[in-house]
């Protein structure tokens, strides 16, 4: 019995230590890029904002959203700091910073690639 209950203390604080990790993890990370330092996904893809969101809410969906898709989150994302998830118009849960929405490039093709700052004058390099 003292072995079980051994056990389960055990478990528990592996699970408690996983989910404490899994949750302050930013989902972003910091790089240099041609326009000095960006924040970049897991892949180190650079990662942009885009004029016409509102604080808080993607305005970019549809054929938007084929040419600079969303940093997403997954649907248990909690915010943490300066990084917040918002709801997009689809329902799905997206990353923002600063409460700004994240996104990526089509036309970046490999890590610390920044084509897609000044598009159409409303993309722009996140910056921590």
């Amino acid at each position: 019995m003292k072995f079980l209950a051994c056990s389960a203390a055990l478990a528990g604080a592996l699970l408690a230590a996983t989910c404490a990790t899994a949750q302050t993890a930013a989902p972003a990370k910091v790089a240099e890029t041609g326009k000095g330092k960006a924040l970049v996904d897991a892949k180190g893809m650079t990662l942009y904002t885009f004029d016409k969101d509102a604080a808080g809410k993607s305005n970019c969906n549809g054929p938007c959203a084929t040419n600079w898709p969303p940093l997403m989150a997954s649907a248990g994302a909690k915010a943490d700091g300066d990084w917040t998830v918002v709801k997009r118009d689809d329902g799905s849960m997206q990353w923002a910073y600063k409460s700004k929405p994240l996104y990526t490039w089509v036309k970046d093709t490999k890590a610390g690639d920044v084509t897609g700052d000044g598009v159409n004058q409303v993309w722009h390099v996140a910056t921590p």
